[in-house]
């Protein structure tokens, strides 16, 4: 699987809906032609005008062979959009099978357990719901299972009932720093560490951009490329609904940056421990 992937939350959500759906299309289309072939989405990716869910299976249904379509379940949204609490374990197999029905296929590639609120992280046991979903796993309809949303206790709460194959937390440059340390546990155990939300907005911060001039780049592919040098375990899921922004953020995944380069970046927010490649 390639390393850089695409979210495809934006599509459906951000924008106030002004997103054209050809747009959308056209975007996802094009991820594939240039080598996406992991996709993250959910059945609560959306809006009174469209689905993240409906508008893959639109643009890449009948789907290349290669594609891993990652999504979540374990949240819920009612029509009116407001967010539900949190799916107990009997109700996940209706997540589940409502993602299958969107994506018009006979089961999910992955589908990570998200747990918490918003970005607060989970706390408590997962068992009961990840035991659920392991269930359905046995059952034909998933076909690995992931977390998100968590800390290393979840993680070996989750692995002592079935296999983990990857851990999806808010992780960047200048966000969730206190994860380094579970991006190496899981690279300690093969298991793949997929951050949300790696491109910050608002105003950049100068080493950032210095970097990024020196390249000749923009600030958000430098943090892409950051983020990717943190080990060969870690992917990226940026999401945009503009095709020159997808080639841009498909670019950062062969920029190479420098130990002085990752060193600069590191002393970032007082950080000077860079994982490295």
């Amino acid at each position: 699987m390639n390393r850089m992937g695409y979210g495809a939350m934006r599509l459906a959500i951000s924008g106030g809906g002004k997103l054209d759906r050809d747009q959308a299309i056209a975007v996802l289309r094009r991820a594939v032609e240039l080598g996406v072939n992991h996709i993250d989405t959910a059945a609560f990716y959306f809006s009174p005008l469209r689905s993240a869910n409906e508008l893959i299976s639109t643009a890449l249904n009948p789907y290349p062979d290669d594609l891993v379509i990652t999504t979540k379940v374990g949240p819920g949204r009612g029509l009116d959009g407001e967010f539900l609490p949190e799916a107990r374990p009997e109700q996940l197999r209706l997540q589940v099978e409502e993602n299958i029905r969107q994506l018009g296929r006979d089961h999910l590639d992955v589908v990570n357990l998200r747990i918490g609120s918003g970005l607060d992280r989970g706390s408590g046991s997962l068992a009961d719901r990840f035991g659920a979903l392991a269930e359905l796993q046995q059952q034909g309809l998933i076909r690995h299972l992931g977390i998100s949303n968590v800390g290393p206790e979840h993680l070996a709460e989750a692995q002592a009932i079935a296999p983990v194959v990857c851990v999806q937390n808010q992780y960047g440059l200048t966000a969730r720093r206190e994860d380094d340390d579970f991006v190496r546990l899981c690279a300690e155990q093969k298991i793949a560490f997929v951050p949300f939300f790696a491109i910050a907005s608002g105003t950049e911060d100068p080493a950032v951009q210095a970097v990024a001039d020196d390249h000749g780049v923009s600030p958000a592919q430098v943090r892409l490329a950051w983020t990717l040098h943190q080990g060969p375990n870690v992917l990226a899921i940026p999401g945009t609904g503009s095709v020159g922004h997808l080639e841009e953020n498909i670019a950062a995944a062969s920029l190479r940056l420098s130990e002085e380069d990752l060193a600069r970046l590191d002393r970032v927010n007082g950080h000077g421990t860079g994982l490295g490649a």
